[in-house]
């Protein structure tokens, strides 16, 4: 199987949203989580989508998925109080989805609705290939390296460079294994890459858009609006 594990489990302080978390915000008419898990929906090759959600909001979240007649979403889970924690709960739920089966799972957040088909066409492809796919995109600015007192140590090359971004994507059961080490540890991950990473995975990277942002900030809503202005204005082509 390939399975989807969208987290959705944050309230987006940096948002500064008033009354919905920011997955639930709307643009052009239709929720941004809702963009986002509808990416995975139309997919030929996702076979199923686990979401875990801000629990107070998870009965909101299956409303949702149910008036846009999504058939796909197999659990929404609660979220847990980080990210890492989130995204551990809905591997588990993801888990009892398989049935026992080896499977993909892709790893995405659900404030990234602007990935692309082939995008997830790729991640699953390069699973299967290489064991693992984390999708980014090449450095446009340079990078530099500082020390704890804000001395520039290391400049990197750019074109040694790229910003990694999401879907990343994994067999099920070794992410999984990663996390329970994880939890052993006492370890906290930025995401799924650095785990793997740190657990001995060898990482296999994928283009992706270099649209492909992440709704955290309200200049990234408003960049994202205007991207969305641009596609229905036939200004830009997404293959």
């Amino acid at each position: 199987m390939n399975i989807a594990v969208i987290f959705a489990g944050g309230v987006g302080k940096r948002m500064r949203s008033k009354d919905l978390p920011k997955q639930f915000l709307v643009i052009h008419g239709k929720p941004i989580i809702v963009r986002t898990v509808e990416l995975f929906e139309k997919h030929s090759d996702i076979d199923a989508i686990v979401v875990a959600c801000v629990p107070e909001w998870i009965e909101y979240c299956e409303q949702l998925f149910s008036q846009y007649g999504f058939n796909k979403v197999a659990k929404v889970v609660a979220g847990g109080t980080t990210g890492q924690e989130s995204i551990y709960k809905g591997l588990q739920a993801a888990e009892v989805v398989s049935g026992g089966e080896r499977s993909v799972v892709l790893v995405h957040d659900g404030v990234r609705p602007l990935i692309s088909e082939s995008t997830i066409t790729d991640n699953i492809d390069a699973v299967r290939t290489y064991g693992s796919a984390v999708t980014c995109v090449p450095a446009k600015e340079t990078v530099v390296e500082i020390d704890e007192g804000g001395e520039v140590v290391k400049v990197p090359e750019r074109s040694h460079i790229r910003f990694a971004r999401a879907p990343q994507s994994y067999w099920l059961d070794e992410l999984i294994a990663a996390h329970g080490r994880a939890i052993a540890d006492g370890r906290e991950f930025v995401d799924s890459a650095s785990m793997m990473r740190a657990y001995g995975h060898s990482l296999h990277l994928v283009d992706g858009p270099e649209e492909n942002i992440k709704i955290t900030t309200p200049g990234d809503f408003f960049a994202m609006r205007a991207i969305l202005d641009a596609r229905e204005n036939e200004q830009i082509y997404v293959s």
